[in-house]
């Protein structure tokens, strides 16, 4: 009987929830979600500027996806390792931005639509070279921004 008093009333536990997460993340899901119109509409855009034609090469969402990739290669780098940024610029870039504008979902749908006879190995191409592309720009752009900074900030310093 002593427990139904202390029991709080059902829907007041998760409004708090709610209010906390709101509180505490709110605006996390507000640059997210602004990084995440700007990255889509980006990718819109190249997707118009280079139509695909079915059963061939999908060549917009593979330079969206290896472009994107080089991108977060780079931001990662420069947020977690040259600069001190404000808490919200990871989400909005690596998230929103370039969550936005990276298509790997659409890569997976292009992939299956290339499953047909006369078109397998352009499948086989797409899916490999997508992959392959996308994760040596990442890393591409690590290293390069790496090396950049370094030989940046040993100019600054008049050493070489």
């Amino acid at each position: 009987m002593a427990d139904e008093l202390t029991e709080e009333p059902t829907g007041i536990a998760e409004r708090a929830r709610r209010r906390d997460f709101w509180r505490a993340d709110g605006s996390a899901v507000a640059v997210v979600a602004l990084g995440g119109a700007l990255g889509a509409l980006a990718r819109y855009g190249l997707a118009q500027g280079l139509p695909g034609r079915p059963w061939h090469f999908p060549l917009a969402t593979f330079l969206t996806n290896v472009a994107g990739c080089f991108a977060i290669g780079v931001l990662m780098v420069a947020v977690t390792e040259i600069w001190a940024v404000h808490r919200l610029l990871r989400p909005f870039l690596g998230v929103g931005v370039l969550g936005g504008f990276t298509t790997f979902s659409t890569y997976a749908n292009e992939v299956r639509q290339l499953l047909a006879p006369g078109t397998i190995v352009v499948a086989a191409v797409y899916l490999a070279g997508t992959l392959i592309c996308a994760l040596s720009a990442t890393f591409a752009a690590m290293w390069l921004t790496r090396a950049g900074y370094e030989r940046l900030r040993r100019a600054r310093k008049g050493t070489r």
